[in-house]
């Protein structure tokens, strides 16, 4: 892949409110740790400043809100793709594209069913009018407890979505999974 696309590969990736290490960023990206060092500065000469986390469990966070435009790849673009791989002789870097491709993809597909659940709908409301919620939410050492949240932020991590909020039980910022709100109640009280 080209310079210019990985680093919008490793922008997309940080853009999910997780920590990346250079060693993470450089696998996914099949590059070395070097050339994402590059990205980085190459992301932060256009303003967009990713934070450095020292030390053994060290890496690099994105503290800011970015929007990108989504791409817009289809099933049929990448069946397109496969028919081309089987006319030509060196099949390596097509066979790089269209893994990228699916993942990107399959990314979209499980964003989109996962956007029209009424939870994903209840939060992104409450963050976007500063709303607290009331929420029953399935904790693996505890089970059933209630919560209430001031959500601040929706982010996509591996296998579903993901709200960062600050939870009022806890006194602390959290990530709750929105697969494991079992209720969920929009308060007519409003957070700074």
């Amino acid at each position: 892949m080209s310079k210019l696309s990985n680093t919008l590969i490793m922008l997309e990736l940080l853009m999910q409110s997780r920590k990346y290490s250079v060693n993470e960023l450089a696998t996914i990206l099949e590059v070395t740790p070097r050339m994402v060092r590059i990205y980085k500065e190459d992301l932060e000469k256009a303003g967009i400043y990713i934070d450095t986390i020292m030390g053994p469990n060290g890496g690099y966070i994105l503290n800011q809100n970015i929007k990108l435009p989504i791409r817009n790849i289809t099933q049929k673009d990448i069946n397109l793709l496969k028919k081309i791989q089987n006319k030509l002789k060196d099949k390596e870097q097509i066979n790089l594209l269209i893994k990228k491709l699916e993942a990107i993809n399959n990314t979209k597909q499980r964003l989109n069913k996962e956007k029209n659940s009424n939870t994903y709908n209840i939060v992104s409301k409450a963050i976007k009018h500063k709303l607290k919620l009331k929420i029953k939410y399935y904790s693996f050492n505890k089970g059933d407890n209630i919560r209430i949240i001031d959500p601040i932020q929706l982010f996509l991590f591996q296998d579903g979505w993901y709200v960062v909020a600050f939870c009022e039980l806890r006194n602390d910022i959290r990530h709750f999974e929105l697969k494991r709100i079992k209720e969920i109640e929009l308060l007519n009280k409003t957070y700074e």
